[in-house]
């Protein structure tokens, strides 16, 4: 992947506070735009939850706080239009929508939406592994239709799969690949990108309703093919 000039700003990329830090240096207070969030034994576990999850918007002088992500995606340009969320804790990182929020997906470890259509949005799970590369799960002719019929879709639903592509960052293998899940009532169009790194299966998915896919396609590429995993 072509590596451009640094450019970061507070607005510009979101790291997860669940960072591991140093005990000599200070750890960095979580804030959010114009709100400081801080955490308490008093509070209670939903939101404790919440505060932990709450990512943090940081500029460029808070990585002085041991916070430095790998050099590689420090390089990289963000693209406009986007932030860039940073799980250093659990070893991935991709972009999102600048004006999408933050929000609890179940199962998932990271989600963001669109303030309005709450269908439209990006979700990261994971799952641990014995595996240490896609390729080890086998062909992914094969591989990628068994995970969007018996995983990421429901018996009622017809899927159908586009445009499966394949690239290789910083030495790990990445596929992504274009479906759709139909029902009686509802369709909807997606992205996912597939990893393994660290002992996990990553799994990013960035979708909408169909009948929104042609207006917000290109913009959703973005994230799916910005995903990716971090030595940890």
């Amino acid at each position: 992947m072509a590596v451009s000039s640094l450019s970061l700003s507070l607005a510009s990329i979101t790291l997860s506070n669940r960072v591991p830090h140093s005990t000599s240096t200070p750890r960095p207070i979580a804030f959010c735009s114009q709100n400081i969030i801080t955490c308490s034994r008093e509070t209670s576990y939903d939101e404790e939850r919440n505060c932990k999850r709450r990512a943090l918007l940081l500029g460029l002088g808070a990585l002085t706080w041991g916070l430095t992500p790998p050099g590689s995606l420090l390089a990289e340009e963000i693209p406009k239009g986007y932030e860039a969320f940073v799980d250093l804790s659990d070893g991935y990182t991709y972009y999102y929508p600048s004006d999408w929020r933050e929000f609890d997906f179940r199962g998932h470890d990271s989600a963001f939406k669109d303030r309005y259509l709450q269908l439209q949005n990006v979700r990261v799970k994971f799952l641990p592994t014995d595996k240490t590369d896609i390729h080890d799960l086998g062909p992914m002719e094969e591989v990628v239709p068994n995970l969007v019929k018996r995983v990421l879709s429901t018996p009622t639903q017809i899927a159908n799969i586009f445009n499966m592509q394949e690239r290789t960052t910083d030495g790990k293998n990445y596929c992504t690949f274009e479906y759709t899940l139909t029902s009686p009532n509802f369709s909807r169009a997606a992205f996912a990108t597939i990893a393994i790194g660290n002992g996990r299966y990553y799994t990013l998915i960035v979708g909408a309703n169909e009948r929104r896919w042609r207006r917000v396609r290109n913009k959703l590429k973005v994230v799916a093919d910005s995903f990716r995993v971090l030595d940890i």
